[in-house]
């Protein structure tokens, strides 16, 4: 990992929340012509052992699909796989026999347990571009189910809104469509923000649940003006007033209960943010 950044507060006294910058130009990735993917975390030919996993996040790829191509018919079982839509359409189907075309705000979540088939591909005339994330479950052998989601811009604008949450929490339904976040079976919280030019959001952690006596985080911009492989360009955040992030920047966090990590939007364009809340 990158060097480690010590956060401080407004009057000056230490903190102990610390962030590991994941800069995009560092991601794994590759241009397969129909796929331009970058991955955070060890995946398919790219292997980095500085970067297998966090916490119960194992995968995080920003996918780019050109026009009537995908990921064709193939079996999952044992993770959490959710697609979070940016931009374009994705065709999902699966061996439970759903089908879906999946729009900006959608979110669908795949709990494979024993294990299912899936295939994913971009619907109609335009590439799609979206996130694919797996998370490790918490609890092993269960049966395969699908869930769906829709989150608006205007619920997103700042502010960060859980469209992950775990199935425990309050206020989360196991619905397959339904309001609210979607159901996850692993200790992670994602929100969701879309960032205006000097807007502020912040997130507090709560006290550990799984017996650590930390807490975790996990900060990506997305990279919404375009695919680029070279050092960052566009939107730009600013993390507990030190840490620049851009367009395909992420960081890692560690905090203890308590903690506050504070986001600025220190650019002209709307940054799209997810900030993963790991236990």
């Amino acid at each position: 990992m990158s060097a480690t950044q010590t956060s401080k507060s407004s009057q000056g006294s230490p903190s102990s929340v610390t962030f590991t910058p994941r800069l995009s130009h560092e991601r794994g990735g590759a241009n397969h012509g129909w796929l331009k993917t970058f991955h955070t975390f060890s995946f398919a030919s790219y292997q980095n052992d500085g970067h297998d996993a966090f916490r119960s996040l194992r995968v995080l790829n920003e996918d780019r699909v050109a026009p009537l191509t995908g990921f064709g018919e193939h079996g999952h079982r044992e993770f959490e796989i959710f697609s979070y839509v940016v931009n374009g359409e994705l065709e999902h189907k699966d061996s439970m026999g759903n089908v879906e075309i999946l729009k900006r705000g959608d979110i669908q979540l795949t709990s494979a347990g024993t294990g299912i088939r899936h295939s994913e591909k971009a619907h109609g005339a335009k590439e799609v571009h979206f996130l694919q994330i797996w998370t490790v479950p918490s609890v092993s052998h269960l049966p395969p189910k699908y869930f769906t989601r829709h989150f608006t811009d205007e619920e997103k604008t700042d502010k960060l809104l859980a469209v992950v949450a775990p199935i425990y929490a309050t206020g989360v339904s196991d619905q397959r469509v339904t309001a609210g976040p979607t159901p996850v079976q692993s200790p992670v919280t994602l929100y969701a923000s879309l960032l205006s030019p000097s807007a502020t959001v912040k997130h507090t952690f709560g006290a550990p649940t799984t017996g650590s006596s930390k807490r975790y985080g996990y900060l990506h911009v997305i990279q919404t003006s375009g695919y680029n492989t070279g050092k960052a360009t566009g939107a730009t955040i600013q993390v507990n007033g030190k840490l620049k992030l851009v367009e395909g920047d992420a960081t890692y966090i560690e905090a203890s209960k308590g903690d506050v990590v504070e986001i600025v939007n220190v650019g002209n364009k709307t940054a799209e943010l997810l900030f993963f809340d790991l236990d």
